[in-house]
């Protein structure tokens, strides 16, 4: 199941929890952390990583980059360097669209249920 980062009241988020989020393997957000200076979650004494809303947002982006737009870890670094700004917007923008998009189709299931004639 994943987490609400948007609507959760909690400031730390494990790194199961945000690998799981992003559907990628925990190895490869610690090896994000290598390659990308925005990406700096908090460690416990213990060595445990705690990601806040902040840092789901830049892993966002560098995903986005890499993942999503097909970036090599340079030309996503590059990037980051020359127009970080705009490529938070970016991501926030498709966010919020996809975030529409769910809500469109949960009432439209609803709307199937109900029984009532389609257009």
């Amino acid at each position: 199941m994943k987490i609400d980062f948007e609507n959760s009241d909690r400031l730390y988020y494990s790194i199961k929890e945000v690998a799981a989020c992003f559907g990628v393997n925990e190895s490869l957000l610690r090896f994000w952390e290598t390659e990308f200076d925005i990406i700096n979650p908090r460690k416990t004494d213990g060595g445990s990583r705690q990601y806040t809303k902040k840092d789901i947002e830049d892993i966002a982006v560098v995903y986005h980059l890499v993942k999503e737009k097909g970036l090599t870890l340079g030309g996503a670094r590059q990037t980051l360097k020359q127009r970080k700004d705009e490529e938070i917007r970016k991501v926030q923008v498709i966010r919020k669209l996809e975030q529409i998009k769910k809500e469109l189709e949960d009432l439209e299931r609803e709307f199937d249920v109900s029984g009532l004639p389609q257009l």
